[in-house]
This record gives structure tokens, sequence and C-alpha cells, in this order.
């Protein structure tokens, strides 16, 4: 019954900006983390961003710190993650997941049970 669902990936050119969106539906809850993975071909996935709708804490990785900003409309249930200065290395899969009942910390990106999944959107950033 849960859905998330990403959007506003596409192609940029290096230092340039994008806004990914990630709109969740389907259930009653009001505690939760969304958090920003991605995946490059032959990498694995990382966790770069995430927030807590318990809390309001953010967090980001040092890879994207200073760059991306994460942000809530929680009366839509919606998630951006406005990245700049984007480099080709940004290149990737970035999906969102959503954990429910969570805060927002290292931990929880690196080792959180998220419990529900988008299909992903595309960002190539060109050189």
């Amino acid at each position: 019954e849960v859905q998330l669902v990403e959007s506003g990936g596409g192609l940029v050119q290096a230092g340039g900006s994008l806004r990914l969106s990630c709109d969740a539906s389907g259930f009653g809850f009001d505690d939760y983390a969304i958090g920003w993975f991605r995946q490059a071909p032959g990498k694995g996935r990382e966790g770069i961003s995430c927030i807590s709708t318990k809390d309001g804490t953010t967090y980001y990785e040092d890879s994207v710190k200073g760059r991306f900003t994460i942000s809530s409309d929680n009366a839509k249930n919606t998630v951006d993650l406005q990245m700049n200065s984007l480099k080709p290395e940004d290149t990737a899969v970035y999906y969102c997941a959503l954990e429910i009942l969570s805060w927002c910390t290292d931990y929880d990106l690196r080792a959180g049970d998220w419990d529900y999944w988008g299909q992903g959107t595309q960002v190539t950033v060109s050189s």
C-alpha cells in the first residue's frame, strides 16, 4: 500500500543544480524518516541524507554536505533534495526510502532498517 515516487532526475552540466522530490502515500502514521540514497554502476548503495518528522533532525553525508539540502512538507508527505554544485561523481540512480517511527542519524543511513523504497530516478552530471 505504501508508495514512494521519486521525480526530478535528469541531465545536468557539472556545476548545475537539480531538485529531486519524494512523494509518499498510502500510510497513516505521522512519525517517520525519509532518506536519500544513491547507487552508481559498479558501486554499492550510499546513504547521503535523511530527515525525520519525529524530531526534525537532518543529516548529510560528508560528500554532499554544503551542496545538498533536504527539506520536507509534512502536510503533503513530500521530501525534496536540492542538489547544487553537482559533480560528475554525483551521477547515480537516486532512491528515497521511508523508515517508520525513526530518527535521522549517520547510523540510520548506514544501518537503519528502511521499510519502503521508491523505484529511483536517474541523475547524470556531464563534465
